[in-house]
């Protein structure tokens, strides 16, 4: 029997003092028992928002806690007054209305089959608009909660992920007969987002897009030609609008964006690598760094990475969020040692490959699972580039 090869002994680069770090994570972490016992509360209309803000604050302060002790340098709220890591954010800006439409089922897969979910949806049905800094006070209350040496991590969906699930039919046609001017609007509520959050003391920002990643399957490009898209340009459609959204930021915001291939109850929507997005992608998209999913081979190999440029970051998503079982630091080295052949080590990051709890649901397995997840990340990342 051929024994497995030690990894090499990678060169040390150094920690990063700018977001992405070398361990880092998504954003959304497994929300408590206790917190969801408290929403269901809410929702039963027993108890009141104030009660329900007062459960999120301690749930939170906890989970920053958490973030600290597994040695991470950024924290973020766990999306924990989210139901959902997008439409609570899509749902805020002006114009757009929440709705409940069959047609638009999703179909997650897993190990033991398919799950079908049809989650509310959003039709725009006015003037695309902000209306205030959506999870303004989120982040103020984070900012004040992190503590000095972290930095507070805000997550928001890409602009993208407001046109793709429905498509030029989910935009009533009275109000844009031309797409132009949606995605004008659109574009411009997401700069003044972004100019809000830095306002705020926000210095690392991410959006968060399946979008990009879901184009690389075959079949989430027939359904965009389905609903009237363009499935062979659509993603430099969605990498020149966020472009524009981010246009003018601030020099010292960082911003990351994140892309995966469905998160729901530990099931996934869509396979297929980078390869179809990737030089637009990397070569175009004016973010400091992309989260991405390379926890199974649904994910395709680390040939695409040839075409992210000097400067930009890549945080593998190597260790999975969808299951408990650990990964060993072993084969995390030879994968990173593997992604080094394509884009140079330097630039190179470790983190989940999606977050613990996308919804409020979660994925299946235990806060104990997240942290030891959590702890491997800081520890490999420490054994690579170095302590700190």
């Amino acid at each position: 029997m051929t024994s497995q090869p030690t990894p090499r002994a990678t060169p040390r680069t150094g920690p990063r003092t700018l977001p992405p770090f070398r361990a880092d994570h998504v954003g959304s972490l497994l929300r408590p028992p206790a917190l969801k016992r408290v929403r269901e509360e809410r929702a039963a209309g027993r108890i009141g928002a104030a009660e329900l803000a007062a459960a999120e604050d301690e749930a939170i302060r906890d989970v920053v806690a958490m973030q600290r002790e597994a040695g991470l340098r950024g924290a973020t709220d766990g999306e924990f007054r989210r139901a959902s890591w997008h439409m609570d954010f899509i749902y805020a800006l002006g114009g757009i209305n929440k709705v409940e439409d069959e047609n638009l089922r999703i179909t997650f897969h897993n190990a033991y089959g398919d799950v079908e979910f049809a989650p509310p949806s959003a039709h725009v049905e006015g003037r695309v608009g902000l209306e205030g800094t959506i999870f303004g006070d989120a982040f103020r209350f984070l900012r004040d909660t992190v503590g000095e040496g972290v930095t507070p991590k805000l997550t928001i969906p890409s602009p993208s992920m407001v046109h793709y699930r429905g498509g030029r039919a989910a935009i009533d046609e009275a109000v844009y007969p031309e797409m132009d001017a949606f995605w004008a609007d659109l574009t411009s509520a997401y700069a003044e987002q972004v100019r809000g959050v830095h306002e705020l003391g926000c210095r690392y920002l991410q959006l968060d897009d399946t979008s990009l990643a879901y184009l690389n399957d075959p079949e989430q490009r027939r359904h965009v030609a389905g609903i009237g898209g363009d499935p062979e340009h659509q993603h430099e459609t969605y990498i020149a609008n966020i472009n524009r959204a981010l246009a003018g930021r601030p020099d010292d915001l960082r911003v990351t964006t994140h892309m995966c291939r469905g998160n729901f109850a530990s099931s996934w929507v869509a396979s297929g690598s980078y390869d179809f997005v990737a030089e637009a992608l990397f070569g175009g998209l004016e973010v400091d760094g992309f989260f991405l999913e390379y926890d199974d081979e649904r994910s395709g190999g680390f040939e695409p990475l040839r075409f992210v440029p000097k400067g930009k970051q890549v945080v593998l998503g190597l260790v999975t969020s969808k299951h408990p079982e650990l990964e060993s630091k072993d084969a995390l080295k030879r994968r990173i040692d593997e992604a080094a052949r394509y884009v140079d080590l330097d630039q190179l990051c470790l983190s989940p490959q999606c977050g613990f709890s996308s919804t409020l649901e979660g994925n299946n397995l235990t806060i104990d699972d997240q942290l030891a997840k959590l702890r491997l990340i800081v520890e490999t990342a420490e054994e690579v580039w170095g302590a700190g």
